[in-house]
């Protein structure tokens, strides 16, 4: 490997691959800053694109943009490089969330380079699952993923299933009765035939996937009850299988590690040829956050809700241009 800088055509790349990660809402709050005669690469978070009534304490804004460090960390081991990564580097800038050394000498590493084939394939899909157990080998390959990153993975069992399910309906009854929350979702998700044409972030409505009828899995309604006329109806899988992703401690660190340890899952969910949707609902309400961990399980802290299977794949979301992210210096 070489120990010269990158050129900035390369960093680019690297950063449109970090940009496919998922987001709270897709409102990608990141940034990306090259320092070009050092090499190193510096991720921020964009707080004009944080959600204050949803997510107030940014821990969903820190788990996407660890999520695009995880991206990034893919994309350069594919590339043959091995980033040296530091997590919240000066605690007196707060929205300075890592930087990455790219020009090391180091050993690529060959499992997440062999993740990079996911990263554009990856998308979130809120359409129905085929009624099938994940098989105990694939749950224990996603558990690894986690655990790689520093955080845990558990598949609950049915009665906490069913908890979370109740969980994720009182988190939309409360929801319902708060008009800023709704306001803030609103402003994200583009309702029409074909979504707010030209957007470069939130969420489409073809992405919206159709209503649940006679079932209830943890999906979000982006529609909010405004009217969506061409929107339909479909039974969702009775028993759909659900994931907690989680760390022992509630810090900033450990929501970025939350981030990166939930692509990880992702994309090797994708190389599986397994479809997902995420969800934190109920967790974003303090009242009932603490209820959706496993009271018996070392997991303390739980950053997401994951649902898994076998069914469509959803459509890609938009993506802002790389020229909005990413100065260089």
């Amino acid at each position: 490997m070489t120990a010269q800088p990158l050129d900035v055509d390369t960093v680019a790349g690297l950063v449109a691959d970090a940009a496919a990660a998922p987001s709270l809402h897709n409102a990608q709050p990141w940034t990306f800053r090259y320092l070009r005669d050092l090499g190193v690469l510096r991720l921020y978070a964009d707080l004009g694109r944080a959600l204050p009534r949803t997510d107030p304490e940014n821990r969903g804004l820190h788990v996407g943009c660890g999520a695009a460090l995880l991206n990034l960390r893919v994309a350069a081991a594919a590339a043959g490089l091995a980033p040296v990564v530091r997590l919240l580097p000066d605690r007196a800038c707060p929205e300075f969330l890592a930087e990455a050394h790219l020009c090391g000498t180091g050993t690529p590493d060959g499992a997440l380079a062999r993740l990079s084939p996911a990263i554009h394939r990856r998308h979130s899909s809120r359409f129905p699952f085929r009624e099938e157990t994940l098989p105990l080998a694939v749950q224990e390959t996603l558990q690894q993923a986690a655990l790689a990153e520093g955080a845990q993975l558990l598949f609950p069992g049915a009665w906490h299933v069913q908890s979370i399910l109740e969980l994720v309906r009182d988190a939309e009854g409360r929801e319902a009765l708060a008009p800023d929350v709704r306001e803030e979702t609103a402003r994200w998700a583009h309702t029409g035939s074909s979504g707010n044409a030209g957007a470069a972030d939130g969420i489409a409505a073809e992405a919206f996937g159709p209503r649940q009828r006679h079932t209830s899995v943890p999906v979000r309604d982006f529609a909010a009850g405004r009217p969506l006329p061409e929107r339909g109806w479909a039974p969702f899988e009775r028993e759909p299988n659900i994931a907690l992703l989680g760390t022992t401690h509630d810090r900033p660190a450990d929501w970025l590690s939350a981030g990166q340890a939930l692509e990880r899952v992702l994309l090797q969910a994708t190389m599986d040829g397994l479809v997902a949707s995420v969800t934190s609902q109920p967790l974003e309400w303090p009242e009932i956050r603490w209820a959706v961990r496993d009271p018996v399980s070392a997991m303390a802290h739980v950053h997401m809700v994951i649902r898994l299977g076998h069914g469509p794949e959803g459509p890609a979301s938009p993506r802002r241009a790389v020229a909005d992210l990413l100065d260089v210096l």
